[in-house]
């Protein structure tokens, strides 16, 4: 059996200071948002970049993308399961804590052959600010 080598990333200054902004928000931004933040810091940063960067920000585990079937990719450094809250009429994506529920997992895992991995919950409704 091969012994999986861990790979190695070199240090960057923007990807550090992105995972910094990323922990420091709960807005579940944008690469786009990023790119608006940084490029005063950085002025020969490029999107392009900030999409390379956060790709191995997911890839070191450190960064999660999150699927909502939006236009856009949001991102988010809370790596721990969690669930979410969904604004239907400004977008807007709240970390909702909840436990997350770990029985669910298993009682689906019983019903079927699937190879289940992890779930995920959303909730959709009105935010305060929009109501």
């Amino acid at each position: 059996m091969a012994i999986q080598e861990k790979k190695k990333f070199r240090t960057s200054k923007q990807r550090n200071r992105m995972l910094q902004l990323l922990r420091a928000t709960d807005s579940h931004p944008t690469a786009e948002w990023l790119y608006e933040k940084l490029k005063m810091e950085f002025p020969r940063l490029s999107l392009g970049t900030v999409y390379r960067n956060l790709s191995l920000l997911i890839d070191m585990g450190l960064v999660k993308k999150i699927h909502f079937g939006s236009s856009f990719d949001r991102f988010e450094a809370n790596t721990a399961p969690h669930y979410h809250l969904i604004c239907e009429r400004c977008g807007k994506i709240f970390d909702f804590d909840l436990p997350v529920d770990k029985d669910i997992l298993e009682h689906a895992k019983q019903r079927t052959t699937f190879a289940i991995r992890y779930h995920k919950i959303e909730f959709y409704g009105i935010c305060e600010s929009c109501r």
